[in-house]
């Protein structure tokens, strides 16, 4: 298939979406990189997107914004929160995930870059913390968040952890919000095997905020980290078992009170595992599958969340692939390009109801096709991916899927009714 690289003024048409929240004007705030999607209800009762932006990934100009709407279609000018400017040299701030707590009062917590960096700008950092206590109008930088620190950070202290969160925060089974983040492996404890960057160790843990409800100044927050063992969650690299390559979990809410996370990995497999206690122990991980003893789920090297639907009911967002489209491989002994740029479209919805005596508690239908870029390159990163950190509303009785199209376009879908209808069902045990 050759490659096709389409014009940046009319591709955000091309996978049909209902809702235009930002298409980059290239200079202003070095905007033609827009990621890690995540729109959220304010107090007040607007919705907020708040997301990182860039010139391009990985080029040093990571800052977060928020653009604000007051009916989920029209979206105002996003206001910057925190990192570098156009055309500064400053500190970066990547990853940006909001919490609105009870009294009112909205945090935004980060990956803050600081002068000392351990294994890349963007994922290595203190946690930031930045707060608004007028409905996201205006924000002020606070204290950083102290971070519990185990054995795959580096020994000196003075070198910040490598971790990345990229979802919301949801509640656990006694209303705390809990998070959960990657944490990459120091490079005073890992030699890579491979040059591509896939094959880097790492583990899946969670946070949770404990104190968080009554709105407190950043240096008072309480955050519990886990699991309570300090190791997080494993799953080997199919290429080179020695190294766990576990990353990005998005946890749902069961009904009978467990957690449940779907986890990133280099196998062309998603996995997941599930707690009975909060996230203080997990069960190890095992194969995503339609059902037990299924068809595994396929995804590359990718985000796959998982959605709470209500009563029982989820979406999974994946790319139904095992990591090869065409002629790019993920398991190809040396990448050539950035394979992930490739292999990441189309996007598909399965839907999955709970089985509560199943090994697998969640079981899921026939994946349907919603989104793709018919691998058309795009933006200065020139990525073909879809619907790759996202993040789902239910606002004005519209469901909406918020996703960023080639890391370029941040668009919305409008998840009807009839849509969800013409899902596949679940086996029934």
């Amino acid at each position: 298939m050759p490659i096709t690289t389409g014009d940046p003024a009319s591709e955000w048409r091309r996978s049909d979406p209902d809702i235009v929240v930002y298409i980059p004007r290239a200079g202003e705030l070095n905007d033609t990189d827009n990621e890690h999607f995540l729109v959220f209800e304010s107090p007040g009762g607007d919705l907020l997107a708040m997301w990182t932006q860039s010139s391009c990934e990985g080029r040093g100009d990571n800052h977060i914004v928020l653009s604000r709407s007051r009916d989920g279609h029209t979206w105002g000018e996003p206001l910057l929160i925190a990192g570098t400017r156009a055309g500064t040299e400053g500190l970066q701030a990547s990853w940006g995930f909001p919490l609105v707590a009870q009294s009112g009062r909205i945090y935004c917590f980060y990956t803050r870059e600081t002068p000392v960096v351990d294994n890349n700008r963007q994922g290595c950092g203190a946690m930031g913390c930045a707060y608004s206590d007028d409905d996201g109008h205006t924000w002020t930088l606070g204290v950083d968040i102290p971070m519990a620190r185990n054995r795959f950070d580096h020994p000196d202290a003075e070198v910040p952890r490598n971790w990345i969160v990229w979802q919301k925060p949801i509640r656990d089974s006694r209303g705390r919000w809990v998070v959960g983040y990657t944490q990459c492996t120091s490079r005073a404890h890992f030699t890579p095997p491979n040059a591509a960057w896939p094959h880097w160790d790492s583990r899946s843990s969670f946070m949770r905020f404990d104190n968080v409800e009554q709105g407190p100044d950043p240096e008072d927050l309480q955050v519990t980290w886990l699991p309570e063992d300090g190791e997080g969650l494993e799953v080997a690299d199919s290429m080179y078992p020695e190294v766990s390559v576990c990353q990005e979990p998005s946890l749902v809410l069961l009904p009978d009170g467990r957690l449940f996370c779907t986890l990133r990995t280099m196998t062309g497999e998603i996995w997941y595992s599930v707690s009975a206690d909060d996230g203080h122990t997990w069960r190890e991980p095992e194969v995503l599958r339609r059902c037990d003893e299924g068809e595994p789920m396929h995804q590359p090297i990718a985000p796959c969340p998982v959605y709470d639907l209500g009563d029982g009911q989820y979406l999974l967002l994946f790319h139904n692939n095992p990591g090869k489209v065409g002629e790019y491989d993920q398991f190809a002994p040396e990448w050539k390009t950035n394979v992930a740029n490739y292999t990441r479209h189309p996007a598909f919805l399965a839907l999955g109801q709970f089985r509560p005596h199943a090994q697998q508690p969640i079981w899921f239908g026939e994946p349907l096709k919603l989104l793709d870029t018919d691998g058309v390159l795009v933006g200065p990163k020139a990525t073909a991916e879809i619907a790759t950190y996202t993040s789902m509303t239910h606002y004005g009785g519209e469901r909406v899927l918020w996703y960023p199209d080639r890391k370029f376009y941040l668009l919305g879908k409008v998840l009807s009714d009839e849509l969800l209808r013409g899902l596949g069902k679940p086996r029934e045990r």
